[in-house]
């Protein structure tokens, strides 16, 4: 029920920011990033509620999963109005809020059963919870950085292209060492203590080298080259989805030591 409220609130919210995107003498946009934090706040009330229930950390199946995604990622609306690159900006809180309704979405969907039951053993670690959530907040700046190369390549207006660059940029540039920190090395050191070994070449962590080489290869031509070419912003595009499917993807079409996660 706080879930589907939530999902509520942000179709609400989806609907003020169309309006306000299509009309022209519309104001600033005050309403919509408070119906986020209101969302992302009763999103972390779920997962708080879920773990007191199976008592460790609801980060181990692909509801909670999604439902941790959604929470950041509202909250990280919220927290945009106060960025200087994005103050007023209206469409990157728009695109971002269209992930996070498919976010919960999916959630709701029957590829993401809803039942409160505690992990297997090998969940139950403190590194695994490093693992996940560290990997899903840099997923989360990722998603920002998705949404900013899209308009990026989208846009004419030179100002407006370079501004769209440097969200990107920063987005990624935070992100990256949050997703490097949770999906390569707490999950090296989770899979050591769960299986054995540091790395097993396991699909999923097959697919998280893959995406965080895209990433690496992102930040290298902007950085390093400073490359002005399009293929720049198209690697942030390729890597959110890239990232999705490591998250969603992987864990229904291919097999592994990660399927009973």
């Amino acid at each position: 029920m706080i879930a589907t409220i939530a999902f509520g609130l942000l179709i609400v919210s989806l609907i003020i920011q169309i309006v306000v995107l299509f009309k022209k003498d519309a104001g600033p946009d005050g309403i919509t990033p408070w119906l986020s934090l209101i969302a992302g706040v009763l999103l972390l009330i779920e997962i708080v509620r879920r773990s007191i229930a199976i008592h460790f950390v609801a980060l181990t199946g692909m509801f909670e999963s999604l439902i941790f995604l959604a929470c950041f990622l509202t909250l990280l609306i919220f927290g945009l109005r106060y960025i200087k690159t994005t103050k007023g900006n209206k469409i990157i809180p728009f695109g971002a809020t269209i992930v996070a309704v498919i976010f919960l979405a999916l959630a709701s969907s029957p590829l993401a059963p809803a039942d409160i039951k505690p992990p297997v053993p090998a969940l139950q670690s403190g590194w695994l919870v490093l693992h996940v959530s560290f990997t899903f907040i840099g997923e989360v700046f990722f998603t920002i950085g998705f949404v900013s190369a899209i308009l990026q390549l989208a846009t004419k207006r030179e100002e407006r292209r370079q501004s769209y660059d440097r969200l990107a940029y920063t987005s990624v540039a935070v992100g990256y060492p949050i997703f490097t920190a949770g999906a390569l090395i707490f999950g090296a050191i989770w899979a050591e203590k769960a299986w054995g070994v540091w790395w097993s070449w396991d699909p999923k962590e097959t697919w998280a080298l893959i995406t965080w080489l895209t990433y690496t290869a992102y930040l290298h031509f902007r950085l390093v080259r400073k490359s002005t070419s399009k293929l720049v912003p198209a690697l942030v595009i390729v890597g959110f989805f890239i990232a999705m499917f490591t998250f969603l993807g992987v864990n229904f079409l291919l097999g592994g030591l990660h399927s009973y996660a």
